[in-house]
């Protein structure tokens, strides 16, 4: 669907994104995060053939967007940080403009205005002059745009930034419904969004590929153990004191306290112990009620912070070695060759002493 291969840009000697490379599988909502200044905007500039690159290719099904710009574009619809709206239009007049641009005349035309207004819920505002319109039915309308001429690709940059929390749930809905029929990549600051919406994360730092893999992966690779949360009724020196004597808790907090003696407890043990079924039976042998109990999994946002940091352990770049095009993927495979390849001269070099 998409492959990005060894892209790089450059602004004098600011290098904005720095050997790149990923692939975009069809039928997938993909999350693209990263700090400010990471190179979202500009590797989404790129991709949709609004910016050169300074070398490096982006492949959209099959076309070269740098080679053949046209075929390229004719499969993407994309909606920039800020939409490039005209504010003296209506929004149907927006779309015919939008519509002939992209080809698409007579009957055709009139039936995928129709169709992407109904999508983007924006058929009752046809009418209205754009500058008229809240931010949220602005956006609508970006969006609409972007589907123009059903591409299979749609790219949003930012497409919640400076909505209220109604517009935000609204939008994410339909990003929802995007993907079902398109393949979708969005960049958002809004983690709990893209965690929301997303089947896979790739997170850029420097402009760089750090990581790409789905929430529930990364969160496996980076956890280093594994936590409970629990909620019981008793005694809180009790409750702890039951929990410390299950064997492989290695740690017990009190998170919170209810006034009807409900207290919220988290407790740790080695990432691969689940120690659930051990506190179910303690806890009724205690004779303290447990109301409720999860598995904590690290939030988007936990994981974000531990990937995005200038400093990354050599632990930590060695798990995410092992997600999809990982900047440290390349270094690892050469250690491990190069150890490979020690390891068999060391061999050889003994099967010849032993010969001699």
């Amino acid at each position: 669907m998409i492959e990005v291969k060894n892209l790089t840009k450059k602004y004098g000697k600011n290098v904005a994104v720095h050997d790149l490379s990923f692939s975009v599988e069809a039928g997938q909502v993909y999350g693209l995060l990263g700090p400010n200044g990471a190179g979202k905007s500009t590797t989404m500039n790129i991709m949709t053939g609004c910016l050169a690159a300074t070398q490096g290719q982006v492949i959209i099904n099959g076309y070269d967007i740098f080679e053949e710009p046209v075929k390229a574009k004719k499969c993407i619809g994309y909606l920039p940080e800020i939409p490039p709206l005209y504010p003296d239009m209506t929004p149907y007049e927006y779309l015919v403009f939008a519509g002939e641009a992209k080809g698409l005349r007579g009957r055709a035309l009139k039936e995928e205005i129709e169709k992407v207004g109904g999508v983007t819920g924006i058929n009752d505002v046809m009418k209205r002059l754009i500058r008229n319109l809240s931010k949220g039915y602005k956006q609508r309308v970006g969006i609409a745009q972007a589907l123009m001429g059903n591409p299979d690709i749609i790219i949003l940059d930012e497409p919640t930034v400076g909505l209220d929390p109604v517009q935000i749930i609204e939008i994410r809905e339909l990003i929802k419904s995007l993907g079902e029929k398109h393949t979708v990549i969005l960049s958002s600051h809004i983690l709990s969004e893209v965690s929301a919406v997303c089947d896979e994360i790739l997170i850029i730092a420097g402009g760089r590929l750090v990581a790409c893999d789905t929430t529930e992966n990364l969160s496996r690779l980076l956890d280093t153990e594994s936590t409970v949360v629990l909620q019981a009724k008793g005694n809180a020196d009790k409750i702890i004191s039951v929990i410390k004597n299950i064997e492989g808790a290695s740690d017990v907090r009190v998170t919170g306290a209810a006034t009807d003696g409900t207290f919220t407890l988290e407790v740790s043990s080695s990432k691969d112990k689940d120690i659930r079924e051990q506190i179910f039976y303690a806890m009724k042998e205690a004779e303290c009620p447990l109301i409720t109990m999860s598995k904590k999994q690290s939030s988007l946002e936990d994981i974000f912070l531990k990937i995005v940091s200038d400093d990354i352990p050599e632990d930590l770049k060695k798990k995410l070695s092992l997600t999809k095009n990982s900047i440290f993927k390349e270094s690892y495979e050469e250690a491990g060759n190069e150890k490979d390849g020690g390891n068999e001269k060391d061999e050889n070099d003994v099967k010849g002493e032993n010969n001699e």
